[in-house]
């Protein structure tokens, strides 16, 4: 990128319009589709049909600037030769809409997966049975039906005859004995009866050691949500860091919006801290 112009110093390129110079000025165009750094204090615009770019630098004493083919300095225009005689440069930075448009997709991007991680998590953690029967204790397993792994969720109706049992009526009575099989083969702990209609599951009160373990196992899943919204924020990161390697937002933009992402990651972490706690607290209370 080239050098901020300074008022001590009149740049080469500005100096050869006040001084006889033998080297005509050189196009200050690039092709379509291609990129264009644009030096410090140096802003882009179109023309009234947009097909011609416009470069303004400024300074403290003077200006210049590229429209239609010609340059201007103090009134005064330069003939400004073409690269292409066959082909309209064009010179095209993102457009401020553009820059807030991509900004707010990564934010949301982010906003949107941390609300999805804190979902899974409450789902992982209801999984985990307590001393009460609780529907959604089921929600991870898996029954092969017709060849084709489905949650139980979904061929079955899943209900709380009272606090101690559990009752799964299937939908298709063939389906029983696979989910009897699905439901043995799970780390629930619990054993299925199988009566032809529907199946019935009483739940055993945890013992004190059995409580350690699932608080323990808990607190594992919740160490896994919070590496996952760490690894959200990341991502978010890496994507403000190449609109800043773009030249579309300056290294103080990418800090206010690392702060501000910084900020979300807290809430969503808060947020993950409050499902545990809460989990751990059932799981502990006899």
């Amino acid at each position: 990128m080239a050098a901020p112009f300074s008022s001590s110093t009149t740049p080469p390129r500005l100096r050869s319009i006040f001084q006889p110079n033998p080297n005509p000025p050189q196009a200050l165009l690039s092709l379509p589709g291609s990129f264009h750094r644009v030096p410090h204090r140096a802003k882009v615009c179109y023309d009234s049909i947009g097909a011609t770019s416009v470069s303004l630098w400024s300074s403290s004493a003077n200006y210049s600037s590229v429209r239609n083919g010609s340059t201007k300095l103090s009134g005064k225009p330069v003939a400004v030769k073409r690269l292409l005689q066959n082909r309209r440069g064009v010179v095209r930075n993102a457009t401020i809409e553009e820059i807030e448009a991509e900004k707010s997709l990564i934010e949301d991007d982010a906003k949107g997966r941390m609300e999805k991680t804190i979902d899974t998590m409450r789902t992982n953690f209801n999984s985990v049975r307590t001393g009460r029967a609780n529907p959604s204790m089921l929600d991870k397993i898996e029954v092969e039906y017709y060849g084709t792994p489905v949650s139980l969720k979904s061929i079955a109706q899943i209900s709380t005859p009272d606090a101690s049992s559990l009752l799964v009526q299937p939908y298709d009575k063939s389906s029983l004995k696979a989910i009897e099989k699905a439901i043995v083969s799970s780390n629930l702990g619990l054993t299925p009866n199988n009566d032809g209609e529907v199946i019935r599951m009483s739940i055993p009160q945890l013992t004190s050691e059995r409580r350690k373990e699932l608080s323990k196992m808990v607190a594992k899943l919740a160490e896994e949500g919070k590496v996952a919204l760490r690894n959200i924020r990341r991502d978010a990161l890496r994507a403000y860091e190449k609109l800043e390697k773009e030249k579309k937002l300056s290294e103080d933009n990418v800090k206010d919006l690392s702060s501000d992402l910084q900020k979300l990651t807290d809430e969503y972490m808060k947020k993950l801290d409050t499902i545990f706690k809460q989990k751990e607290k059932e799981l502990l209370k006899v």
